[in-house]
């Protein structure tokens, strides 16, 4: 089982590019079932639309922020979404409190992947990586032999 971090799902958000192709064929080589967003990731995207939103200075910005926030919703009502529970609160406590220099947001999406067990998909691997019985993978990255 599968969490889509941040940067893998904007690349399947966007369904452009090379990118888009390498991850799209991994992701046909498993169940849909498989794969799963975080409420952590909605809130980010939220945030984004926002914040440029809040920032357009004329009405065509506004209209395409908006469109951007209607697709949003529309992703994410048809995936599936998982919480930031209890478990998830309980491992970022204790995450937060070995004093692992990760941002807030990554380490709550670590949180629900450690509570749930799952692997994370994310090209971040730098941060991620620090952070203790957390399953990485980068899907997004070239293969040796492609």
């Amino acid at each position: 089982m599968y969490i889509l971090d941040s940067d893998h799902l904007s690349v399947l958000q966007f369904q452009d590019g090379d990118e888009f192709k390498r991850l799209s064929g991994r992701i046909s080589e498993h169940q849909n079932t498989d794969f799963f967003v975080t409420i952590i990731s909605f809130h980010e995207q939220v945030n984004g639309w926002s914040s440029y939103i809040n920032k357009s200075r004329d009405s065509s910005a506004v209209v395409r922020a908006y469109q951007k926030f209607e697709l949003l919703i529309s992703n994410f009502s048809a995936a599936q979404v998982l919480p930031f529970s209890s478990d998830a609160a309980e491992v970022f406590n204790e995450l937060r409190a070995q004093r692992i220099r990760v941002g807030t947001m990554d380490l709550r999406i670590a949180s629900i992947a450690i509570a749930n067990q799952m692997t994370l998909l994310t090209r971040n691997s730098v941060d991620f990586s620090r952070i203790p019985d957390l399953a990485i993978q980068d899907w997004l990255s070239i293969s040796i032999g492609e």
